[in-house]
């Protein structure tokens, strides 16, 4: 499909770097072997799987590295996104990375020469400037600092990015229906990038703005991070090794229980259509009227066949009423269907 206004045709479904980032960073999945990460990528790509997303934060850049390496002589390379705007503290590790715009052209220079590439083919707001660092709990929820660069003058530097050549296109991450208004009348929003699930649809109002715009959407987290996927339980989680950040994540803790409901409901849909559970979560979010493509995660090969068939799944009115019903009675917010 077209990602709203560029030339790019991209498939339905992207991988994504969050998981293969490694460990000893401030959101870490645990462990990662490179090779692995590697055989995934390219795996996915043999797969019909076009454009990778990443970010500068994941990993504090070796998630870009591991990318650049895997895309690095292939005769045709996918389409790389990537996000800056989380910054980093050489010095502390552990901190909480800062959410600000005004090193974006120094970041957008590092992230060139990370993954090896002339152009980044959508460059995003990973989150909006506030001038802090991102509170993890509340999903950015503060409000901006008095040392916050305003959305206006941050949404022009990424025009000037665009304009010099350095990326083909922009978009913003976890940006808010009222912050997309005032970036449209500055300069076009190519693409968003939302978190969208089952579990998760309160960017509804900004998938129906972009539509309405002819704005590219790309969703993040179609699975949760797992959830979705058909292979958790307490006793996976408490098995997680320390340093995962789902370990402790109320999502995967106190929360739990209600959200493997709607998981469950995917159970009997994956067996009709012979397909994972992974896949009809994806397929469920790539059902939902202007969504581009979904993003998914992928720590091995085989992870990748999980949930590749989701691009050309298309799930029934049945179907759709199914899982409808697990999620209201999941008391999570938003629209039920499609």
């Amino acid at each position: 499909m077209k990602l709203g206004t560029t030339d790019m045709d991209i498939s339905r479904t992207g991988f994504g770097s969050w998981g293969i980032s490694g460990a000893n960073w401030r959101w870490s999945w645990g462990e990662q072997d490179d090779a692995d990460s590697i055989a995934a990528i390219r795996h996915a790509v043999d797969r019909g799987v076009n454009w990778i997303d990443t970010a500068a934060v994941y990993g504090y850049g070796h998630s870009e590295e591991v990318v650049g390496k895997a895309v690095a002589g292939l005769s045709e390379r996918p389409y790389i996104f990537t996000k800056a705007g989380l910054v980093w503290d050489p010095a502390d590790l552990d901190a909480t990375p800062r959410r600000i715009m005004s090193e974006v052209r120094r970041e957008v220079e590092d992230s060139l020469r990370r993954l090896g590439v002339e152009a980044i083919d959508l460059y995003q707001v990973h989150w909006p400037d506030t001038g802090e660092s991102l509170d993890w709990d509340a999903l950015g929820a503060s409000g901006p600092s008095p040392n916050a660069i305003p959305l206006e003058e941050y949404w022009q530097t990424m025009a000037d990015l665009k304009a010099e050549g350095k990326v083909r296109a922009i978009g913003l991450s976890n940006h808010s229906l009222a912050e997309l208004e005032i970036a449209e009348r500055v300069a076009h929003v190519d693409a968003i990038q939302p978190p969208f699930s089952a579990l998760n649809r309160s960017a509804a109002p900004e998938i129906a703005w972009a539509a309405e715009h002819g704005t590219g959407v790309i969703v993040y987290s179609p699975m949760e991070s797992g959830l979705l996927a058909g292979r958790f339980s307490a006793e996976r989680v408490a098995s997680l090794p320390d340093g995962d950040w789902r370990k402790t994540h109320p999502s995967f803790t106190t929360g739990l229980a209600a959200r493997l409901g709607v998981t469950d409901a995917l159970r009997p849909v994956a067996e009709r259509h012979g397909v994972s559970v992974a896949a009809v979560a994806v397929a469920w979010t790539l059902a939902w009227p202007g969504i581009t493509g979904a993003i998914v995660g992928a720590r091995d090969a085989s992870q990748v066949d999980g949930w590749i068939p989701a691009g050309d799944l298309t799930l029934t009115a049945e179907d759709l009423a199914e899982i409808a019903t697990a999620i209201e009675a999941s008391g999570t917010d938003g629209p039920a269907t499609p």
